[in-house]
């Protein structure tokens, strides 16, 4: 959150806004309370006040506030993209959080809501589109490019000219070559290895050798 000194709601009272919440504090941010459908309003959440849930929201002028997005992200679960696209049409707007244990080429472009965890590396000419996630320690080369509302998963490593496209989840430990492009709405599983391009809205997993299915039906 480099730059931004608004007050800071959080969406989410899960896991992800628990790691979220740790580089807020450390960064020492005004942050009003949080937002979550599944805890009563006034509960205490990891020292901060919950104002109810997700309408409660709107209570606060969206000029003075910006939002942080705590859903988490899986395959095929929706809320966390729906919530942002809810909260933009409502005139409120994003915040990015950047955890300061992270290594960013200066030339790297950032859309807003983009979320970027500890560890990561990003090298030169990289472009991270809206409310994506780059979690724990993944590995991002020269010239890759991650469209809107993807997850790329703790230590995902993307060779150099990878360009991914919008809603695309890379699992846990996946490594992409060089030069790949992988479509919208496709999935990758942990572990996997890719080496070749990946048709939009399919599943990617690897056993013994790789597995390409449409997602579907």
């Amino acid at each position: 959150m480099r730059g931004q000194t608004q007050s800071l709601l959080i969406l989410g009272a899960g896991g992800h806004a628990k790691v979220l919440l740790e580089v807020l504090f450390q960064e020492q941010h005004n942050i009003i309370g949080v937002s979550t459908p599944h805890l009563e309003r006034g509960t205490d959440y990891l020292g901060l006040v919950v104002i109810g849930s997700d309408k409660a929201v709107f209570e606060y002028d969206t000029q003075e506030v910006l939002l942080i997005n705590g859903i988490g992200s899986i395959p095929g679960v929706k809320h966390r993209w729906n919530l942002s696209v809810t909260m933009r049409e409502k005139g409120y707007r994003f915040g990015s959080v950047i955890h300061p244990n992270s290594t960013i080429a200066t030339d790297v472009v950032f859309a807003e809501g983009v979320q970027l965890m500890a560890g990561t590396i990003i090298q030169p000419g990289c472009k991270i589109g809206q409310d994506s996630i780059i979690n724990t320690g993944t590995l991002i080369d020269h010239d890759t490019s991650i469209g809107d509302q993807c997850h790329i998963a703790p230590g995902v490593t993307l060779s150099g000219d990878v360009q991914v496209g919008n809603n695309v989840h890379i699992g846990t430990g996946a490594q992409v070559i060089q030069g790949i492009q992988i479509g919208d709405n496709a999935v990758i599983a942990a572990g996997t290895t890719v080496y070749k391009d990946v048709p939009s809205g399919t599943l990617v997993r690897q056993n013994v050798e790789i597995v390409i299915e449409s997602l579907k039906g």
